[in-house]
C-alpha cells in the first residue's frame, strides 16, 4: 500500500458541519416502533394490537387522496397515448397538450431547461400577482427548484461569508421545521432562537426577537430572520399586525426576512386568512418596499396538495441585487425539479376555471381536504384541552397539533439519565404503552422549559378520536406514575 496518512474517510477528518448534524428524535423512536412491529408480528402480546403513525407530514402515505385533475394531467404528460381515452374530461387532455407543447421535444424526459427558466417562472409571476392582488411580480425574480429543502441548504450557503470575523448568525422563530437547523449546521451558521409567543396563539413576538438578536450579536453576526407562515408544526397564521410590526425589525436591524409560505392554501380556521410577507411589504410602501430584502417559497408538497414524492418549488427574490440573482441561479437552478414535478407546481398555481368539466371535483377535493383538517382541529383541541396536563391551542392551518404537555420533574430526571430530552422520553413511552407514534416538541424547538408533541391530523375523524383520548388518557396515568 502507498505511504499516506491513512484512510481519508474517518470520524476524526469529518468536517464539524458533517458531525454537527443531529438525527432527528423521531427516527430513534421509529427504530423502536419497528422492533415492536416486528414482535406484533410474532405474537408477542402488547397493550395495543397495531401500530398507529401520527408523526408524518408525508400526507398521501396517511390517508390524504391525491387532486384528481393534478394526477390526470400529469399521467396524460407522462403517457401521451392518454390524450385517446374517452375517460378523461377534455379540459384535462387540453391543458396536457398545452404544457406538452412547452417541454423540450414536447416530453417530459428531457431536462427542460427553457420550460424551468423561462415559461414556468412567468406562469409563478403570475399566480403571485393574483394572489397579492395585483402587486407587481417579476419572473426575473423567480427560481424554479427540485423541492423546498436543498434550496433552504443551497440559499443558506450564500448568507454565510468566510470574511466575517464571527460567524453569521440564522435566527429562526421556534418552533420550526428542523430543516432549517440542518441547514444553518452545514453551511457553518450560528443557530439563534426566537420562541413564538405560545400563549398569543404562537404569534410573532417583536420584543422576543429583538432581544434574542441583541444577545446573539455578543458571539455572532445575524443576517437572516426564518418564519413559516402558516406555521409547522404549530398551525398558526400570522396577523398583519404581525408581519408588519417584523418588517419594520428587519428593516431597523438590516435583517433578510426568509420565509416559508408553503402552507399558504391551507387556512382553515374561520376568521383568518393567509398573507404573503410580500404583499404586506408593498402595501407598507417605501422605504420598506424597497430596501427590505425577503426570499419567501411555495411548493408542491403543501399541505392540500401534498404531492411531496414528486419534488417541486418556487422561490420568489425581493429586492435582492441583480448580480445576486445570477449567482443564485448559477448555483440554486442546478438542482431545478423533473418536469413532472414543475408539472404539478404549474398546475396547482393554475387550477381549473369555472366553466372548465374539471372545476367542480377541483373544488370539491380541496374544500373536502380543508373541511376535514378544520374538523380534526377542532376535534384535537376540545379532546386535549380536557382536564388539566395537555393544553393545545386553536389550530389555524397546516395538517398538524402541537399541544404543550407537562412533565413532571421525576420523569425529567428520569429522561436525564437516559440521554434523552424529557418530550421524547414521553413520546417512547406512549409508543411502548400504546403503540401511537408522534414527534417530540424538541426535534422542532421550543421555549426553554415548555415540553410539547407533534399529532399529524389526518387520520379518519372515529379513529383520530380514539388516538387523542389514548394520548390524554397515557399523559394523566403518566403524570400520576411520576409526580
Amino acid at each position: 500500500m502507498a505511504a499516506g496518512q491513512g484512510k481519508v474517510l474517518t470520524p476524526g477528518r469529518l468536517h464539524r458541519r458533517i458531525t454537527d448534524l443531529k438525527v432527528p428524535a423521531i427516527e430513534d423512536i421509529l427504530k423502536q416502533a419497528a422492533v415492536i412491529k416486528q414482535e406484533l408480528a410474532l405474537g408477542v402480546e402488547k397493550p395495543f394490537q397495531e401500530l398507529i403513525p401520527c408523526y408524518s407530514e408525508d400526507h398521501h402515505t396517511v390517508g390524504q387522496k391525491p387532486i384528481t385533475f393534478i394526477r390526470q394531467v400529469a399521467a396524460v404528460c407522462a403517457y401521451p397515448e392518454l390524450l385517446n381515452s374517452v375517460n378523461l374530461p377534455e379540459d384535462v387532455k387540453q391543458r396536457a397538450r398545452s404544457l406538452l407543447e412547452e417541454l423540450d421535444g414536447g416530453t417530459i424526459g428531457g431536462y427542460n431547461i427553457g420550460y424551468a427558466m423561462r415559461s414556468l417562472p412567468n406562469k409563478v409571476a403570475k399566480y403571485i400577482e393574483r394572489r397579492d392582488g395585483g402587486v407587481p411580480a417579476s419572473p426575473n425574480n423567480v427560481i424554479i427548484s427540485w423541492g423546498s429543502t436543498r434550496a433552504i441548504l443551497s440559499l443558506m450557503s450564500f448568507i454565510v461569508t468566510e470574511e466575517d470575523p464571527r460567524r453569521t448568525g440564522v435566527m429562526i422563530c421556534v418552533p420550526l421545521h428542523p430543516v432549517y437547523t440542518d441547514a444553518i449546521v452545514q453551511c457553518g451558521a450560528v443557530k439563534v432562537e426566537c420562541p413564538l409567543d405560545e400563549e398569543n396563539g404562537w404569534a410573532l413576538d417583536v420584543r422576543e426577537i429583538r432581544r434574542s438578536l441583541y444577545k446573539a450579536r455578543t458571539h455572532c453576526t445575524p443576517k437572516v430572520l426564518c418564519i413559516a407562515n402558516p406555521g409547522n408544526p404549530t398551525g398558526h397564521v400570522q396577523s398583519r399586525k404581525c408581519i408588519e410590526e417584523v418588517i419594520q425589525l428587519a428593516a431597523d436591524e438590516n435583517l433578510l426576512l426568509f420565509v416559508d409560505e408553503m402552507n399558504q392554501d391551507a387556512v382553515f380556521a374561520p376568521g383568518f386568512q393567509f398573507r404573503s410577507f410580500k404583499k404586506v411589504l408593498f402595501e407598507m410602501g417605501p422605504p420598506y418596499s424597497e430596501e427590505v430584502q425577503l426570499i419567501s417559497f411555495h411548493s408542491i408538497s403543501n399541505t392540500v396538495f401534498g404531492e411531496g414524492g414528486l419534488r417541486g418549488a418556487y422561490f420568489e427574490f425581493i429586492n435582492i441585487d441583480e448580480e445576486v440573482m445570477e449567482c443564485i441561479y448559477a448555483n440554486v437552478f442546478f438542482w431545478h425539479p423533473p418536469a413532472l414535478g414543475m408539472i404539478v407546481l404549474d398546475l396547482m398555481l393554475h387550477p381549473p376555471m369555472p366553466g372548465d368539466p374539471s372545476h367542480y371535483t377541483f373544488v370539491s377535493e380541496k374544500k373536502a381536504v380543508l373541511h376535514k383538517l378544520a374538523m380534526q382541529a377542532r376535534l384535537a383541541e376540545e379532546i386535549l384541552n380536557i382536564g388539566s396536563g395537555i393544553y393545545c391551542k386553536a389550530i389555524q392551518g397546516a395538517m398538524h397539533a402541537f399541544p404543550r404537555i407537562e412533565i413532571p420533574d421525576n420523569a425529567v430526571k428520569m429522561a436525564q439519565t437516559q440521554g434523552l430530552e424529557p418530550d421524547v422520553f414521553f413520546c417512547r413511552q406512549l409508543l411502548d404503552k400504546t403503540g401511537i407514534i408522534v414527534a417530540p416538541g424538541s426535534d422542532f424547538g421550543q421555549a426553554e422549559g415548555t415540553h410539547h408533541i407533534r399529532i399529524t391530523l389526518f387520520e379518519p375523524l372515529e379513529k383520530l378520536k380514539t388516538v387523542l383520548t389514548s394520548i390524554k388518557d397515557f399523559h394523566k396515568t403518566f403524570l400520576q406514575e411520576y409526580s
